[in-house]
C-alpha cells in the first residue's frame, strides 16, 4: 500500500500517473495547500520542505519499516526502483531518463511555476517578470520539441518516468501563455501521453479535489508568503 499525500497540482499528478501505470494499490491523503495542511506537524515529520507530494510505502521491498519519500522526482525514482518499471536497467538508457527527470525538476517545473505565479496569482502585474518567465517557458518547450523530433518519448521509444515528470507541466500550456501548435513534436507526444488510460485515470482521481473553490486571498498568503519564521509558527 502506498499512502499518497497529494493535491491535484502538476507535481501531484506525476505520482498518480506512475501509480496508475504500475497498478500499485494506493490511498490518497489530501493535502489542501491553500488551507495550510502542509504545515501540520504530522505531515512535516516526513515532508520537511512543507510541500506535497509525499508518500509512505507501508510495504517496502526490504520488508522493513514503512519508508517515507518526499519530493516528486525522488518519489518517481523510488517507485520505479521498487517496481522495476519505467526506468531502464542499462546504464546509458537509465542515464538518459535521469537527465530528463532532473531537467524537469530543475528547469521546466520551477520556470513554469513562476510563469503561473506572475501571470495568474501575483497581486500586481509586473511585466518584466511575466515576460521573463513566459519567454523561459517558451525556450524550454523548444528544448523538449527538439528532443522529441525523432523519438516517441522523451528518453527514446519507451515510456518512462521522464515523460510522467514533464507531462503535467505542459497540461496548463494556455495558462503559461504558450501555443502548443507551435511545437508539433511536443504536441504529438502530449496527445499520446494524454490518451494513455493510466493518464486519464490519474487525472480523474484528482477531479473531486480540483472542483473545490478557487484559492482565497488568505490561501494565497499561505502559499506565497512563507518564510522560515512563518513556517515555524504554524508547525
Amino acid at each position: 500500500m502506498i499512502e499518497l499525500y497529494y493535491w491535484p497540482t502538476p507535481n501531484g499528478h506525476k505520482i498518480t500517473m506512475f501509480l496508475e501505470e504500475a497498478g500499485l494499490h494506493y490511498r490518497i491523503r489530501p493535502v489542501d495547500i491553500s488551507a495550510g495542511d502542509q504545515f501540520k506537524p504530522e505531515f512535516l515529520a516526513f515532508s520537511p520542505n512543507n510541500r506535497m507530494p509525499a508518500i509512505i510505502d507501508t510495504a517496502p521491498s526490504d520488508g522493513g519499516d514503512p519508508v517515507t519519500v518526499f519530493e516528486s522526482g525522488a518519489i518517481l525514482l523510488y517507485l520505479a526502483e521498487k517496481t522495476g518499471k519505467f526506468l531502464p536497467a542499462g546504464i546509458r538508457e537509465r542515464k538518459t531518463v535521469m537527465e530528463w527527470v532532473f531537467w524537469q525538476v530543475g528547469g521546466l517545473g520551477p520556470m513554469a511555476g513562476q510563469n503561473h505565479h506572475f501571470g495568474v496569482y501575483a497581486p500586481e502585474k509586473i511585466q518584466y517578470a511575466i515576460d521573463r518567465y513566459v519567454n523561459e517557458t517558451n525556450r524550454l518547450y523548444g528544448v523538449l520539441d527538439r528532443r522529441l523530433q525523432d523519438r516517441a518519448f522523451i528518453a527514446g521509444e519507451h515510456y518512462t518516468i521522464a515523460d510522467m515528470a514533464a507531462y503535467p507541466w505542459i497540461v496548463p500550456w494556455k495558462r503559461q501563455q504558450q501555443d502548443l501548435a507551435a511545437f508539433p513534436n511536443l504536441q504529438r507526444w502530449f496527445d499520446r501521453v494524454r490518451e494513455r488510460p493510466a493518464t486519464l485515470k490519474a487525472y480523474a482521481r484528482g477531479e473531486p479535489l480540483s472542483n473545490r473553490p478557487s484559492v482565497t486571498e488568505e490561501g494565497k498568503k499561505l502559499l506565497f508568503g512563507q518564510t522560515a519564521a512563518t513556517v515555524a509558527s504554524r508547525a
